[in-house]
């Protein structure tokens, strides 16, 4: 899962704000649309007040800050983590508190995942990494998870006075974990991990099927790129979850990306390094329509085969927030960005 609403890189919250901090909020007026995630029905769960009757408790659910013992299926969940509600909701649980990280109100906005709320807005305990304890425990949490986090130490024992408190997945780094281990992850602390192997088996098959179906997308060159200003761009590394989603459709990465980006999660260039996005298929992920009409008008860009040949795809973060979905990239929001994104791409 890199970072999100009132900026536009929303997959990697930390390392992704040395470069959206510098974008526009155009996230926070995203549309309130309810249209649903139109995939596999396994990602779409009804859901319910609480976890699976009948699972095996209590669990132990090893984290960052050590183990936590649940013993009972959790019905009142608290989420703190930035796309936390997501697997929490696939697994047909509904959070009575949540964090509000850009003012983007997760719960009634993003139309993969607002019909698993059912209409019960849950009540916002805090911004960001800074939550509010008192709010957190008048709602007398039995579980609390903080996965998408940058979560201390600190703030993990103070909640564990409150209720049992899952925070982030072990042995990644903060804001790091693939949503394949979040979900994971919440399918342990929810007593579901069954449920949540086979959401995960669903997109795998999914993604599989596609990439069968459209058998033009195999080898051919993909990048992946936000333009955070006129005349610059992030061009997203092949470890970015967009770029991996991207891979297992079929594409590849060119080397030059590859080099350019190193260690880091994108490689951040000026109009006069655009030669490295001249692939065969360009996705560019995009604040609003200026930001495409901007894209157009670099005489740079003009200039590559990519964009005299139309080959070029602009996914909006709103209307439809396909470009959301793929940054968001969680259980949830990967079917629906797949809906939207494919037949683009085709």
């Amino acid at each position: 899962m890199s970072t999100l609403p009132k900026h536009a890189g929303p997959v990697r919250a930390r390392r992704m704000w040395s470069v959206t901090s510098r974008l526009s909020a155009a996230l926070a007026a995203a549309t309130l649309a309810l249209t649903a995630c139109g995939g596999d029905p396994a990602a779409t769960p009804a859901p319910s007040g609480s976890a699976a009757q009948g699972a095996a408790f209590p669990v132990t659910v090893s984290h960052k800050y050590g183990d936590t013992v649940i013993d009972k299926a959790p019905a009142r969940v608290v989420t703190l983590g930035l796309s936390d509600q997501d697997p929490v909701l696939a697994l047909g649980v509904v959070p009575v508190g949540s964090i509000d990280w850009f003012g983007e109100r997760p719960y009634g906005k993003w139309p993969w995942a607002q019909p698993l709320w059912g209409g019960k807005a849950p009540e916002v305990v805090g911004e960001r990494d800074d939550y509010n304890l008192e709010k957190i425990a008048a709602l007398n949490p039995d579980l609390i998870i903080g996965m998408y986090s940058g979560m201390s130490q600190e703030q993990y024992t103070k909640l564990t006075q409150i209720a049992p408190t899952v925070a982030q997945v072990k042995g990644y780094d903060d804001y790091s974990a693939p949503w394949q281990e979040m979900t994971m992850h919440a399918g342990r602390a929810l007593g579901q991990p069954g449920k949540a192997a086979e959401l995960i088996a669903a997109i795998d098959k999914r993604l599989t099927d596609l990439k069968a179906k459209n058998p033009q997308f195999a080898g051919k060159t993909v990048a992946v790129v936000e333009p955070y200003e006129p005349g610059k761009y992030a061009v997203f590394a092949p470890s970015d979850p967009k770029v991996v989603l991207m891979t297992q459709l079929g594409f590849t990465v060119p080397e030059a990306i590859v080099k350019a980006a190193g260690s880091e999660y994108a490689a951040e260039i000026g109009s006069e390094r655009l030669d490295l996005i001249d692939v065969d298929k360009l996705v560019f992920l995009t604040a609003d329509a200026s930001t495409e009409k901007t894209v157009k008008a670099d005489k740079v860009y003009t200039t590559l085969k990519v964009a005299k040949e139309n080959r070029a795809v602009f996914l909006p973060y709103e209307t439809p927030p396909v470009g959301a979905a793929l940054s968001f990239g969680t259980v949830l929001s990967i079917p629906y960005a797949l809906d939207q994104m494919v037949p683009l791409l085709g």
